[in-house]
């Protein structure tokens, strides 16, 4: 069983920066990969980004192509989400979830952390 412990998130000005920690724990995990989605009020939870956890290879939604930013410390089982230049579209509950290796998609969710972006 594997747990995610997210943190950061908040309340900021459109332009600003925020960043988004995500924790891994467990027994026995392997990690394929690590997501990051979001969903915003009314809508749909969607795709924001992902890194393959052995390359680190990243691939991300084109809404928020070259301002975010994924990356992961291999060392302390965690996962970032750098998000610049936030728009008051970015508004919505991020989560962070994990792909084990034995799956082709994510299983295992973050609880969510809320980030506001006012114009």
């Amino acid at each position: 069983q594997v747990q995610l412990l997210q943190s950061g998130g908040g309340s900021v000005q459109a332009g600003a920066s925020l960043k988004l920690s995500c924790v891994i724990s467990g027994r026995s995990f392997t990690t394929a990969a690590m997501g990051w989605f979001r969903q915003a009020p009314g809508k749909e939870r969607e795709f924001v980004g992902s890194i393959k956890w052995s390359r680190g290879e990243t691939e991300y939604a084109d809404s928020v192509k070259d301002r975010f930013t994924i990356s992961r410390n291999s060392a302390e089982w965690a996962t970032y989400l750098q998000m610049n230049n936030l728009q008051p579209g970015d508004t919505a509950v991020y989560f962070c979830a994990h792909q084990p290796r034995d799956a082709t998609y994510f299983t295992s969710w973050g609880q969510g952390t809320q980030v506001t972006v006012s114009s």
